[in-house]
Parts: structure tokens; C-alpha cells; sequence
């Protein structure tokens, strides 16, 4: 069950905040980035929600604060969470991650769900995110991104994934590790040799990079040079395909040859970036004739 760390005691040195959850973005590196109202709340409110006491007590030795800490993390239990919401109904309690802003591919969601449901006031301190910052270095469309978290570890998994997200014309995101990173990769290439793709690591640290390239150029460049530090994996959108009736039927023919209506139609959609509903009827079309 996560706990409160009593290691560090809270202490009130300014202005007392109204009981309830404040979320709190922290820097994905470099601590100048943190913003000087995630301070201010930070410095009174009376405790802190974090996934790792050690690593946001380093924040708040750079702060200068002494905090109770509390430790919420993915493994919390609902217990745990009605305990930690029993505390916002008379005291503030800030939540944070272990770097940028929590609940984007972090622990929190229900927490923050739980206590709004509860009736428990919760407002938002926005400031660093990896994700969006590598989309403004990474010099892809950012017009229309999709943000999809960590990427599964075993092949096959990762490769459902992938296809699933095939005809979705948006800037893909992922957050990735520096052990999976090739694997990640050849992946991308095998289903989207063409793709532009970018890599961001280590993003506002001092040996930040932004690497871009088709796919299987980087894996092998990322194979001679194993990556550390945080890595964004960043896939541009598909190229625009005008629609070609002669090549789809071809493709749903040959699509219906095993299986149902439905499912050509969804695997044309993903194959073409041709609009599913649309297909589906022309297969339909094409089963009865």
C-alpha cells in the first residue's frame, strides 16, 4: 500500500493553499525549467504525492523545501488512493512524477478521477512534457499528432500496435527505452519504410539530440551507438494518397479472399489511409457480384 514518508516533515513558508489536488508538472531534465507557480504551490502545500520519494526529494533539496511525501505509484491500491483523497479534504496535496507532467504515461489517472468524483477540487499546473517537446524540435507535422504511450515489449505485440495505428494521419509519439529503441525501430521500418522518423532524447539535458531519418537508417546508426537517457520516438503521418477505386477493389478482392467484409475493409483502411466505412460498402459490393 503506498504510504506517507514521515521522513520529512511538511512546513508552512508562505501563503496556505485551499485544501484539494493540485497537479504539478516537473522538469523532464533540466531543473531551470520548472515554472515559479509549480513553486509556489509546491512550497505550501502540505504534502506531495510522488511515484519515487527519493527522486522528488532531490527536487525539493534544489527547492530548498522539506515536504511529507507520500508515495502513490502504479501499484497503488484503491485503498491507498481513498486514503490519499481523505487527506485533500482538508489539506493540499500536490501531485507530481518523477519528471514532466504526471498522468501522461505515468500513475494518476484514477487518483485524479477518484477525487473528482469525490467532490475533491483538483487543478492543473501545466509545464514540461517529453512528448511535446520533441514534437517542437522534431521538425514533423504537428498539426495533428497521436500521443501512444510505451510501446509493447515483445514483437508481436509491438507490431499489432503499429498496424492498428497505420492509417491514423497524425504524427505518432511514443516514449520508448533505450534497450528496446532498435527493436522499436525495425519495426517502423518493416511496416513504413518511407516514413520520416524522428528520435529525441535526452530532451532539455546537456547532451540533448534530435536525430531524424527513415527508420532503418537510425536503428542501424542506434545499434553502433547505443542510446541512454529518456528517448521520444516520433513517426510522421502517412503521404497522401488520392483515392484509386481500380486499386482498392483490387485490394479488397484480393482482401475478401479470406476473410469477412468488415475485416478487408479494416485492413485496406489500414494498408491505404482510405476511409473504412467506404471501403466496407464497396466490399460489400463486391461480395454479392
Amino acid at each position: 500500500m503506498s504510504s506517507p514518508d514521515t521522513s520529512a516533515c511538511g512546513r508552512d513558508t508562505g501563503p496556505r493553499l485551499e485544501p484539494g489536488l493540485y497537479i504539478v508538472a516537473t522538469p523532464i531534465g533540466n531543473l531551470g525549467d520548472i515554472t515559479s507557480r509549480a513553486v509556489d504551490v509546491l512550497t505550501a502545500c502540505d504534502i506531495v504525492a510522488c511515484e519515487d520519494t527519493r527522486v522528488t526529494g532531490k527536487l525539493m533539496k534544489h527547492l530548498g523545501l522539506s515536504k511529507r511525501l507520500w508515495r502513490h505509484d502504479d501499484h497503488a491500491s484503491a485503498a491507498a488512493r481513498a486514503d490519499l483523497i481523505a487527506q485533500m479534504r482538508d489539506q493540499a496535496v500536490a501531485l507530481v512524477s518523477d519528471a514532466g507532467t504526471p498522468l501522461i504515461s505515468d500513475p494518476g489517472y484514477r487518483l485524479v478521477r477518484e477525487a473528482r468524483e469525490a467532490g475533491v477540487a483538483a487543478t492543473t499546473l501545466p509545464g514540461p512534457c517529453a512528448a511535446v517537446a520533441a514534437l517542437t524540435v522534431a521538425g514533423l507535422p504537428t498539426d495533428r499528432f497521436l500521443f501512444a504511450g510505451f510501446l509493447p515489449a515483445k514483437d508481436s505485440a509491438r507490431r499489432q500496435t503499429l498496424e492498428e495505428l497505420a492509417g491514423i494521419r497524425a504524427t505518432l509519439v511514443f516514449y520508448e527505452s533505450g534497450p528496446r529503441l532498435v527493436r522499436s525501430l525495425d519495426a517502423v521500418a518493416a511496416l513504413w519504410p518511407d516514413r520520416e522518423v524522428a528520435i529525441a532524447r535526452e530532451l532539455t539535458k546537456l547532451h540533448e539530440e534530435c536525430r531524424t531519418g527513415p527508420a532503418a537508417t537510425l536503428a542501424r546508426h542506434y545499434e553502433t551507438a547505443p542510446p541512454r537517457g529518456e528517448i521520444v520516438l516520433l513517426v510522421g503521418p502517412p503521404a497522401p494518397q488520392a483515392p484509386d477505386e481500380v486499386n482498392a477493389d483490387a485490394l479488397l478482392r484480393a482482401a475478401l479472399q479470406t476473410s469477412k467484409p468488415s475485416q478487408a475493409a479494416a485492413q485496406v483502411a489500414r494498408e491505404t489511409g482510405l476511409d473504412r466505412k467506404t471501403l466496407y460498402q464497396l466490399a460489400l459490393e463486391l461480395r454479392q457480384s
